[in-house]
């Protein structure tokens, strides 16, 4: 049976639009709330955010699509920065990027691991300039990282995420 995509609500989305008063002026706050809820953006809530605020779909495109923290579909479990910016690049961090790259089987800032599990993305300057290449991986910052250290730290991760379960 087909959906239409006007027809679509989204209860959760709607809360976070309230807590804001529906106001468009918020529509950043609003979407960072509901990717970090949600973990992406989708069909769904856009169109949720666009009859809360009463503004179009296309304005929230076009603010979706110019900021390149959000994301319009499911992340990999896994997200590892890899800081490109000039102090990393006196260190190596195009060496750590192309391993990294090789390694997991994706790409900077495009497909995904074969299994989901790592996503790669650029990140221009993590503050961590001092310890160079750095990379964030699920929000924790490691510095002086290797390619053999970037692949402990997300096997690291991964063992402690089954330990957890």
């Amino acid at each position: 049976m087909a959906i239409l995509i006007n027809n679509l609500e989204h209860s959760v989305v709607r809360a976070i639009c309230s807590r804001y008063d529906n106001r468009p002026d918020a529509l950043l706050e609003i979407l960072h709330e509901t990717q970090e809820t949600e973990g992406y953006l989708n069909d769904e809530t856009l169109t949720t955010i666009a009859r809360a605020l009463n503004i179009s779909r296309a304005d929230i495109h076009g603010v979706v699509s110019f900021y390149h923290d959000y994301r319009r579909e499911a992340p990999a479990r896994h997200i590892v920065k890899i800081c490109l910016a000039e102090a990393c690049q006196a260190v190596g961090c195009e060496v750590l990027a192309a391993a990294a790259e090789a390694k997991f089987g994706a790409k900077i800032g495009g497909a995904k691991s074969v299994d989901r599990q790592i996503g790669l993305e650029a990140a221009y300057c993590l503050g961590n300039c001092a310890l160079g290449p750095s990379v964030m991986i699920d929000g924790a910052l490691y510095g002086r990282v290797t390619p053999d250290r970037l692949t402990a730290l997300v096997k690291d991760r991964s063992t402690a995420e089954v330990q957890k379960s």
